[in-house]
């Protein structure tokens, strides 16, 4: 019989863009110089594996439905994330950039998963003196864990099959290897049978488990797109190693809400649960000051008050600057041009700097009002009261539109102190009775910046 014929293609080691011929600039993420040629397999007749059962198809009424038994992480911010817990023989990645807290977050889950079942922690980057180090400094204490110092993935399987553990934890998924891909660790190949391989693990024997993914330069999870596809969730861990709070976000969850998050703070003893986030990222806010305005956020089921804070200065440069952290670049510009256009400021020859105080993200149109407040706030000079709440979407017209949630977002806020909420006036047959806030009801951004920044 002739031997298969090898057949190659060219992957780009940013994204996993697959070409047949060697490209300079990658047409999926842009990146220069980052296609390599690598062996996709060979051209053969697949011989059928006698020993896999014979699928049929099922009427519907023959599917018997189990509900599935989630495990409790002993986390709660974690389960929240997760749906309520681990559903055995779940795969999930987590994500995050290097530094965040991923290997801290696994083994304090190592620690506390021990009630389930053997815990085993397979370790391809770390050695077991750093992995002993980090565990003491955790305190983990868990009969049930054992360390794996181990890249390659067909001695993990072996190791598995004696073990028979009920959770595995894996970090990370770049550095470990099926002999038989001649690509390198890390390489795209690699990545697509290695999971594809874990997938098979965590469906066939009901094991749970999780993968550490690096990311790339623009914050993605490194590797092809097919990754996030083949696990049941992808959870990303994000946050500025400047603060100590981490968000950890579901970017998919079969099993749960998408929409969850899960807030941290990193301390010497490691990653502690926030069960208050408003609390924590209003700590430190100043009372009457000049460009803040505080907004409700709703991250999944939870309202969360953060801290909107805007910077308006005259501009020295033909290009004044637009800079925002925390803040959509492209929604703050669309703000500035509604100001301009239908509430008359004149900020075009301004530098604009927005913040979202804390480090956490906010991408939900219910902050509109807030970014427009603390704008208008710091180019009047004019303090918005420290005991009100802005909460709105904003059209191009300047009109301002209704948002869900406004009776838990209300709730938070008079929890948290607050006295005045100024709403969208569309909402306010929907606003409970129960809180003590004085409830203002706008039509348009013209009149809410005669209602905050009044004399």
């Amino acid at each position: 019989m002739a031997k298969g014929k090898a057949k190659t293609s060219f992957f780009c080691q940013e994204c996993g863009y697959e070409s047949l011929r060697w490209q300079g600039k990658c047409p999926g993420c842009g990146a220069w110089n980052t296609f390599v040629e690598e062996l996709t397999g060979t051209v053969k007749e697949k011989q059928r594996n006698s020993s896999l059962p014979t699928s049929k198809p099922l009427k519907l009424e023959e599917i018997v439905y189990q509900e599935h038994q989630r495990m409790d992480t002993g986390l709660a911010e974690l389960n929240r994330v997760l749906g309520g817990g681990i559903v055995p023989g779940e795969l999930i990645l987590l994500s995050g950039d290097p530094g965040i807290g991923k290997s801290t977050l696994t083994m304090q889950l190592a620690g506390k998963m021990g009630a389930y079942g053997k815990v085993l922690y397979v370790s391809g980057e770390e050695s077991g003196q750093q992995l002993k180090m980090r565990a003491e400094r955790l305190a983990v204490r868990n009969d049930e864990l054992k360390i794996l110092i181990e890249n390659n993935l067909e001695i993990v399987e072996q190791h598995l099959q004696t073990e028979q553990p009920k959770i595995v934890i894996l970090d990370s998924i770049q550095t470990v290897y099926l002999p038989e891909i001649s690509s390198a660790q890390g390489s795209v190949s690699q990545l697509r049978e290695c999971t594809n391989r874990i997938l098979q693990w965590a469906k066939i024997w009901g094991i749970a488990v999780i993968v550490v993914g690096h990311v790339t330069k623009d914050g993605s999870v490194a590797g092809p797109r097919v990754l996030e596809h083949m696990v049941d969730a992808v959870l990303f861990f994000e946050g500025d190693r400047q603060y100590q709070y981490r968000v950890l976000r579901a970017l998919k969850n079969r099993f749960g809400s998408t929409n969850e998050i899960g807030v941290f703070e990193m301390q010497e003893q490691g990653l502690v649960e926030i069960t208050n986030p408003s609390a924590v990222f209003l700590a430190e806010r100043s009372q009457e000051t000049v460009g803040s305005a505080v907004v409700a956020c709703m991250e999944g089921s939870r309202p969360v008050l953060l801290e909107l804070q805007a910077l308006v200065s005259p501009s020295f440069s033909n290009q004044p600057r637009r800079m925002t952290n925390g803040a959509d670049y492209n929604r703050v510009a669309m703000l500035l041009a509604v100001l301009e256009k239908r509430a008359g400021l004149r900020i075009g020859n301004q530098d604009i700097y927005i913040n979202i105080a804390g480090g956490l993200r906010v991408d939900e149109p219910a902050a509109d009002l807030g970014i427009v407040v603390a704008l208008a706030s710091s180019l009047s000079n004019k303090a918005v009261a420290a005991s009100t709440v802005v909460l709105g979407e904003v059209g191009l017209t300047g009109e301002i539109r209704t948002i869900n949630h406004l009776d838990k977002r209300l709730i938070e806020a008079a929890k948290m102190g607050f006295t005045t909420a100024i709403v969208p006036k569309g909402n306010l047959n929907n606003c409970p009775k129960t809180t003590a806030l004085k409830i203002i009801g706008v039509e348009h951004i013209r009149d809410v910046l005669k209602v905050v920044l009044e004399d």
